[in-house]
């Protein structure tokens, strides 16, 4: 859903990304690093910093990719690098949301399978050759409902708000996964 929005914000993005000489890998790494920051926060239980390193680490996750193609600097490594780091990121801060108590293990690990899994269908049908970016859930849909869950959990009710903003990863991965393996069975069927 976000990723329709990504012209207008690659627009934004690219004037500060044109200006920043640190090669993307390195921003990548940085990402990473701040999303486990994240992860120790929320399992402090501070959902405050929790959500402050977890928008840090969203920037340079978008910021590495517009250095890289402001730089011509992009490489199929650097595209390998920043999806790993993004599934280690996901991973790191669901965990924190479950050490820090706010949900209970089993729901966590269901979005933790969620959020993994929605990777690896789109992964597995692009290695057949069908582009499966589809789905109402991206990563980046995904992180935002986690941030919204920290931010206002840390204002208003930390449990009810962490615990909702993991039930609707849950879901809402859950029904990407489904839309992209009805949208992969639609294309093999074309072949």
């Amino acid at each position: 859903m976000l990723n329709k929005a990504r012209p207008q914000i690659q627009k934004l993005i690219n004037p500060v990304a044109s200006k920043i000489s640190l090669h993307p890998n390195i921003l990548t790494i940085i990402g990473l690093v701040l999303s486990l920051f994240a992860a120790y926060a929320l399992a402090r239980g501070n959902l405050l910093a929790g959500g402050l390193l977890i928008l840090s680490s969203g920037f340079f996750d978008v910021m590495d990719g517009a250095v890289a193609r402001n730089n011509n600097t992009k490489s199929k490594f650097g595209g390998f690098l920043d999806s790993t780091s993004d599934r280690f990121a996901d991973a790191f801060i669901i965990i924190g949301v479950i050490y820090g108590g706010f949900v209970n293990w089993f729901w966590g690990i269901l979005a933790l399978l969620a959020s993994l899994t929605v990777s690896y269908v789109r992964a597995r049908a692009e290695v057949e050759g069908i582009k499966c970016n589809v789905g109402i859930a991206e990563r980046a849909e995904r992180i935002f409902i986690i941030l919204g869950g920290a931010f206002l959990g840390y204002f208003i009710d930390p449990q009810f708000f962490m615990s909702m903003a993991i039930f609707l990863v849950i879901i809402l991965g859950y029904v990407t996964v489904l839309q992209r393996i009805y949208h992969t069975w639609k294309e093999f069927k074309k072949l």
